[in-house]
């Protein structure tokens, strides 16, 4: 369509200028003839009649100004207007100045040279034909009207020559001209092509790309990214400082060569995502543009969460058979010994600490265990509107709560997630389960707040919040960590392996204080416009 636009464009170009260079011969024509009255160099025999053509030409030059401002009528009618025209004020100059010898007839290979343009090659041999024919048609006229002899025959017939030599040349040029239109107008669509391909590409990578120039100003930033930093649109010619300040900081000091360590990730705008970000300039030196790189943090972590899987799966299947089986040896003991009527009630609290240990031990190698033969998840569309109340009731009759311990507040009347059925209870409950064991160790009544919504890049979001001691700021960056438990009997495995189930369907387990005391774990699900669980 582009390549349409750009040929018409051409050819009322061609028009304007045939009409123009009409008017300069004109005026031209005019000032000769009354700069000369004695002798004329132009309009003898009959200056009047020539002076009648001239204005004539004049008004007809106007006129078709006029019509092309407007762009009316069709390219192809004004063609053929301006051709009618030549043809006929030409011949009128050459009839009143003394036929072909005059040289007024020439102005015809200026009409053919430039229409033929326009034209295939048949219709420019068919326009110099009746130019050809005209001229000598006037010259025949002009010879029985007594004003010229035979001798212009020969001069009219030579430029009718050179005007099917001119036409010739022209119909060739304009074949060239319009293969080179084609392939060019291909091309264009081949590269316009290649651009959409380019930018869709671009725009949909899962890697976060932004490139700024020296200025650090925004030139591209992909969909990716523009959720990353919270970016509305492109962000294209914003100054990175206005979209996001930690960013614009760690350019600033790149760009300054600091080698001082600096904040190794940033926190995306909903704050669900810690960004690593990687620098490659787009040149010999760090102060031209340069490409970022706003990797997520969470992609890295499953990676090395992946070898702890792998370690773990190996060494539980080498301890199983040689912890569990010694481990049921010994409680089965200690059961034999707790029950013999001889032992004292000493010799009952140690029996008791045995079975105890025993039962954790064993419930730790069930953890590792599960989780090296995790199967493959299997993704539903899960409405937490009508799940959130359900899984409440059944919580607290299980644990056997009082009503109301469990509070579920549903603000968005719509929302959908996309997860494991199986694998959303598990987390769920496990997190809840935490919150009532340590809630429980605080002064008040036990309440679990569960509350769902969506974040600002439209991620929806589950939070599981408690009245509980919380966790020391020191502790945060290990409580997902295996075998890490701030608390007596625990495995230290049930956040290790929720977080390790919320990844494995594209899910984000966070831990963040809770205002007025207490801790919220939000779960912060797969975005559902972007990631496909398979």
């Amino acid at each position: 369509m582009q390549g349409g636009a750009e040929h018409e464009e051409f050819e009322w170009r061609v028009l304007s200028l045939t009409n123009m260079l009409r008017l300069v011969v004109c005026v031209l024509l005019l000032t000769t003839f009354f700069a000369s009255s004695d002798p004329r160099i132009l309009g003898e025999p009959n200056p009047t009649l020539f002076f009648v053509w001239l204005i004539a030409q004049l008004g007809f030059a106007l006129v078709v100004t006029a019509l092309l401002r407007q762009r009316w009528p069709s390219r192809s009618t004004h063609l053929y207007i301006q051709l009618v025209g030549d043809l006929v004020i030409v011949t009128g100059l050459t009839y009143a100045g003394g036929g072909v010898s005059s040289g007024l007839g020439g102005l015809l290979i200026f009409t053919v040279g430039s229409l033929g343009l326009l034209v295939p090659g048949q219709r420019a041999y068919l326009i110099a034909a009746v130019a050809a024919l005209t001229i000598l048609g006037a010259q025949t006229f002009s010879e029985f009207a007594g004003l010229t002899g035979r001798e212009q025959f020969g001069p009219a017939g030579m430029l009718g020559a050179v005007i099917f030599l001119i036409a010739a040349v022209v119909s060739a040029m304009g074949h060239r001209m319009r293969e080179s239109e084609a392939l060019a107008q291909q091309r264009g669509v081949d590269l316009a092509n290649l651009a959409e391909l380019n930018e869709y590409i671009i725009q949909h990578l899962r890697e976060s790309i932004v490139v700024v120039d020296e200025r650090d100003r925004v030139r591209l930033m992909n969909e990716s990214a523009s959720e990353h930093l919270g970016a509305t649109g492109s962000g294209a010619g914003k100054p990175v400082a206005e979209i996001s300040p930690a960013l614009s900081e760690h350019l600033k000091r790149w760009r300054a060569g600091d080698t001082q360590p600096m904040t190794p990730s940033l926190k995306s705008a909903d704050g669900a995502t810690n960004i690593n970000v990687n620098l490659a300039p787009l040149g010999p030196h760090r102060d031209g543009a340069l490409l970022i790189f706003l990797e997520d943090s969470i992609v890295l972590a499953e990676k090395a969460q992946q070898q702890k899987l792998a370690a773990l799966g190996r060494l539980s299947a080498s301890i199983a058979h040689e912890i569990r089986n010694p481990i049921g040896a010994m409680s089965h003991a200690g059961q034999l010994l707790a029950e013999s009527p001889s032992i004292g009630e000493s010799e009952q609290r140690l029996t008791g600490i045995i079975q105890t240990n025993a039962s954790r031990v064993s419930d730790i190698v069930d953890s590792v265990l599960g989780l090296s033969r995790r199967e493959a998840i299997e993704p539903e569309e899960i409405k937490l509107n009508a799940w959130l109340p359900d899984f409440a009731q059944e919580f607290s009759r299980t644990l056997e709560l009082y009503e109301d311990a469990v509070e579920v507040h549903t603000g968005n009347s719509g929302l959908s997630v996309r997860m494991d059925p199986t694998h959303l209870r598990q987390v769920v409950w496990n997190l809840c389960d935490n919150a009532v064991k340590y809630a429980s160790e605080t002064a008040g009544a036990i309440t679990v707040r569960l509350e769902c919504g969506r974040l600002s890049s439209g991620r929806p979001f589950l939070d599981i919040a408690d009245r509980g001691p919380g966790i020391e700021p020191a502790a945060v960056d290990e409580v997902f960590e295996p075998f890490y438990t701030a608390g007596r009997g625990g495995t230290g495995l049930g956040l290790f392996i929720s977080k390790q189930l919320c990844e494995c369907n594209g899910a984000i387990l966070r831990y963040q204080t809770r205002p007025g005391g207490g801790s919220i774990f939000r779960i912060v699900f797969a975005d559902p416009d972007r990631w496909q669980i398979s």
